[in-house]
């Protein structure tokens, strides 16, 4: 019977490859979920943090009483 020699270096290696393997599952299938939620209707898309911002320059510009 041969017996394998696991240093540290290997552990660590092998550990590191689990938690990456699960972390990208984990990441892989919330996107799947999200694509069907918003395929199916369950959810809306996310709109831009700065979307319902309206400033037009004309309005923060030359303004009397302004310290320019």
């Amino acid at each position: 019977m041969y017996s394998l020699y696991f240093d540290p270096g290997l552990g660590a290696m092998i550990l590191q490859a689990a938690i990456a393997a699960v972390a990208g599952i984990i990441l892989f299938s919330k996107s799947v979920m999200y694509k069907i939620k918003l395929l199916l209707g369950l959810s809306k898309k996310e709109d831009d943090l700065f979307d319902d911002i309206n400033v037009d320059d004309s309005e923060t510009e030359n303004k009397p009483g302004s310290d320019q």
